[in-house]
């Protein structure tokens, strides 16, 4: 499974390869990166279907993930990644707006990593 994940937060990067380090090696995941909604969409012009998931950041400089997620929703929809959305404020204006523009899923900061694995269905074995 290849997934995206889109957050200006350096060390984003190193928190998922930290978290997923079994999986990775067993081949059940694949990330990429992205530090801005700019940066995502050029990866997603250039792997198109490679991304089954895609996890995005709200809070951003430049485009925001909810502009990010409404470009995917209207461009990427044969067949359309499955976006989940990441915050550090849960607050239900975001949310809303997150489900109406077609989020598929909505996760708080601090990631809770089980849960996550547990949404996408990746068996959270020690």
């Amino acid at each position: 499974m290849k997934i995206l994940v889109v957050d200006d937060e350096p060390d984003m990067q190193t928190l998922f390869q930290q978290r997923f380090r079994k999986e990775i090696k067993e081949h059940k995941v694949d990330f990429a990166f992205a530090i801005s909604g700019e940066e995502a969409l050029s990866y997603l012009n250039k792997h198109e279907h490679e991304a089954v998931l895609i996890l995005s950041d709200i809070n951003m400089p430049g485009m925001s993930g909810l502009e990010l997620l409404q470009h995917i929703k209207e461009k990427y929809a044969v067949p359309p990644p499955v976006v989940m959305m990441i915050t550090a404020y849960g607050d239900s204006e975001n949310y809303n707006q997150a489900m109406r523009l077609g989020a598929d899923d909505f996760l708080t900061k601090p990631i809770d990593f089980a849960v996550l694995k547990e949404k996408l269905k990746i068996e959270n074995n020690a």
